[in-house]
């Protein structure tokens, strides 16, 4: 059988003949296919049908889900473009635009009217236009290739593909590989680059908890923000102008303040980043052991430093409150992650599959090799994870050090096109905006402290076998009692004699760059030797490379053989930051003996939880009076208001700011978070545990209309209510 035809054979078997065995709450599932759930999502509770949820061919759900910024999900809201998302996915947006003397994010934010919004500087959302799969034009390319060079084929096929499919038309395609790498699907989106923060509740609502309660259940976290998609006078994407309107969507959901109760249908729908739940034992231990600790010993250093620096001033706390916040939210997950994969026994279950997996494939020359293949290929990589989780994590973390790798390529480029004056152009404009992005987060005293630390834990860490020059030399160079001490002083001299680190001095330099002078600074030598080449006699430099694609050559065929294993069986991708569903129910649990968890919070709980000036647990005055005085409106729950509740969907990161929904597709909630008795989730599902935490979409419609005292906002939705609206004099005003 040819390997096309063969490719055909198993698509049909992935696409077609599949039934739905499989507790539904687990999967996030490709909406284009969603009709093979069908069934089994009806006996949850769900009442519309395939076609509202994805058609390429008239309005659906689809329509009013959108990738924001490339890193979120967000939902449309109204037919003026309204979006929700987390609080935390606009948290840079918000940050950006505040001030000492306009502090919108400690103090919150609300339009009162299309002029008061505040657009964001490269902000972007994506609608999905379609998919399609596109497996037989990919593995019709690929048939016979060279593994090293399958990429290369594959990048040159689809970005025919991609030209073909958005050609004639303003829109953008992706090709991505799904079934680690055994199907290939198109996807086209329309792209929309005037995005305006239209609304923030305080830092003290949006990040209620922090830290502490990240990741955690009970949760009283209010993580909403509220943007719009602008568009030109023919509704087609634009760039930011004052002439632009308010963007008329196909497809905006409507609202429900029903609530919600145990065991109602929900559904999730966005764009989760990504899993890998087929990840063998040997990646699971590699994880556990090696990289996780790393990751989070690195993290902690960045997170301490910056959080030294941020308590001394309101300036620097708003500087570097977004990026603190981003590495802080996942320098948690790698500590729960790590923590559960083990009392889960994770790595125990993946070798017993393994070796069932074994013995069904004993008689396939390939496959019943495979595990032996993934054991030689992990023996390889395995004793140089730390030394490349230090350059990923540690060493490149440094902007300083992103920024001359960029400058040194734009260099490059502006020296072999020297006669293009409008490419020149270009490349000031881009030195401009490099320089602008620095200085928005640069801070002299955390970033040197975190430079200096990272050097002496990579020095610690890292086998000196694998040391590369500059280290030893930098020990010479600036001898002193210890080597952290060596290295504060190298930290110093790089600041003080660089052009390329001090954003000031950088400016300076790309005034009239040279390469000559870039060469010739001690932070560029430092920069171009941090990835090895060749310094490391066992060739260290395609260490990296080479498991890469032996991994990716062995997980495409096991997955292969673990798809025919499962015959019969209807088995969902890995995420891969494409357009996803989850179904499932709202659902309480129980994390240990004697403790059952409700599946929703109130503010109640909130104000239990309050302690006056703290960093987590402030809470605003307006809020405490509202409370005090029990106004919460239309949106009361047997006399409190509800704020969080939890549900058995799939998600993953991604999927913040994802819309959850009723059976009847009606918006109950924004996704932001999972528990921390299943952050194993990415790699194993556990049915028993795994649990998405929102915010109750009532708690969002409250803190808008009664908090922020912006009724055109809530006179945009499409409520549906279960009983009648209070009195106007019954709502505080800020």
């Amino acid at each position: 059988m040819n390997r096309l035809k063969y490719t055909s054979v198993l698509l049909m078997a992935i696409l077609l003949f599949l039934v739905p065995p499989l507790k539904a709450d687990e999967g996030m599932w490709l909406p284009m296919l969603i009709g093979k759930n069908y069934e089994q999502m009806k006996k949850q509770g769900f009442k519309l049908t395939p076609e509202d949820l994805y058609s390429v061919n008239k309005a659906s759900i689809k329509d009013a889900i959108v990738s924001f910024g490339g890193f979120c999900t967000g939902e449309i809201v109204s037919k003026n473009g309204l979006i929700f998302t987390n609080h935390h996915c606009g948290y840079d947006a918000i940050a950006s635009n505040s001030s000492p003397e306009n502090n919108i994010l400690d103090n919150g934010f609300y339009a009162k009217s299309y002029q008061e919004e505040k657009p964001i500087k490269g902000l972007f959302v994506r609608f999905l236009v379609r998919m399609e799969d596109v497996t037989p034009q990919v593995m019709a390319a690929i048939a016979g290739v060279n593994e090293k060079d399958k990429a290369a084929k594959i990048a040159e096929v689809t970005k025919k593909i991609t030209s073909d499919a958005i050609a004639g038309t303003s829109y953008e395609a992706d090709v991505r590989d799904v079934y680690k790498a055994n199907q290939y699907l198109l996807f086209v989106y329309e792209r929309f680059n005037d995005i305006r923060l239209v609304g923030t509740p305080q830092q003290s609502i949006g990040k209620f908890g922090g830290d502490t309660d990240n990741w955690e259940w009970p949760r009283h976290t209010g993580d909403f923000s509220v943007f719009r998609v602008y568009a030109d006078a023919a509704n087609k994407s634009a760039t930011y102008s004052v002439n632009n309107k308010p963007y008329t969507p196909k497809k905006s959901l409507p609202i429900s303040i029903k609530g919600v109760k145990n065991g109602d249908f929900s559904m999730v729908y966005g764009f989760p980043g990504r899993t890998d739940r087929y990840l063998t034992s040997h990646g699971v231990n590699l994880a556990i052991e090696k990289t996780n600790p790393t990751t989070v010993k690195l993290r902690d250093i960045r997170l301490k430093a910056w959080k030294e620096e941020m308590d001394k001033s309101v300036d620097t706390r708003l500087k570097l409150s977004s990026l603190y916040a981003n590495i802080a939210n996942y320098w948690k997950y790698f500590i729960g992650q790590t923590e559960q994969l083990k009392r889960l026994k994770i790595a125990d279950e993946k070798v017993k599959q393994e070796l069932e997996f074994t013995q069904w494939s004993a008689a396939s020359p390939v496959n019943s090799q495979l595990m032996d293949s993934y054991n030689k290929a992990y023996k390889a990589y395995e004793p140089f994870a730390v030394h490349i989780t230090y350059i990923n994590e540690g060493l490149l973390a440094s902007s300083f050090v992103r920024n001359i790798n960029q400058v040194a390529s734009m260099l490059k480029a502006m020296n072999t096109r020297k006669e293009d004056a409008a490419f020149q152009a270009q490349m000031k404009q881009n030195f401009n905006s490099l320089v602008d992005n620095y200085q928005n987060t640069y801070s002299e005293m955390a970033d040197k402290k975190i430079f200096a630390q990272i050097l002496t834990s990579f020095y610690q860490d890292v086998p000196k076998s694998q040391h590369p020059k500059f280290i030893s030399q930098i020990l010479i160079d600036f001898p002193k009692a210890s080597p952290a001490e060596s290295f504060n002083s190298f930290a110093n001299n790089l600041w003080e004699n660089s052009k390329l680190v001090n954003p000031e001095k950088l400016s300076q330099f790309l005034l009239n760059p040279s390469s000559d002078v870039l060469e010739g600074d001690l932070a560029y030598q430092y920069a171009k030797n941090l990835v090895p080449q060749e310094y490391i006699k066992n060739n260290f430099g395609t260490v990296l490379a080479d498991f890469q694609v032996e991994k990716n050559r062995l997980d495409n065929l096991y997955l292969k053989a673990l798809l025919e294993k499962n015959k019969g069986v209807l088995t969902y991708p890995d995420a891969n930051s494409t357009m996803r569903i989850s179904y499932g129910t709202i659902q309480n649990y129980s994390p240990k003996d004697g403790i059952t968890y409700d599946i929703k919070t109130t503010i109640d709980g909130m104000i239990a939880k309050y302690q006056p000036g703290d960093d987590e647990f402030d809470l605003p005055k307006s809020l405490l009076e509202a409370y005090n005085q029990k106004n919460f409106g239309q949106y009361a729950d047997n006399g409190t208001l509800p704020v969080g509740f939890i549900s058995n969907n799939d998600i993953t990161g991604g999927n913040s700011g994802s819309p959850v929904l009723n059976g009847n597709g009606e918006l109950i909630g924004i996704a932001f978070d999972g528990n921390w008795e299943a952050m194993s989730g990415d790699i194993a599902f556990d049915k028993q545990y795994k649990r998405t935490i929102s915010v109750d979409i009532r708690f969002v419609l409250w803190c808008i209309e009664v908090l922020g005292g912006a009724k055109n906002i809530i006179d945009e939705l499409d409520i549906k209510a279960n009983k009648l609206p209070v009195p106007k004099n019954k709502l505080i005003m800020n």
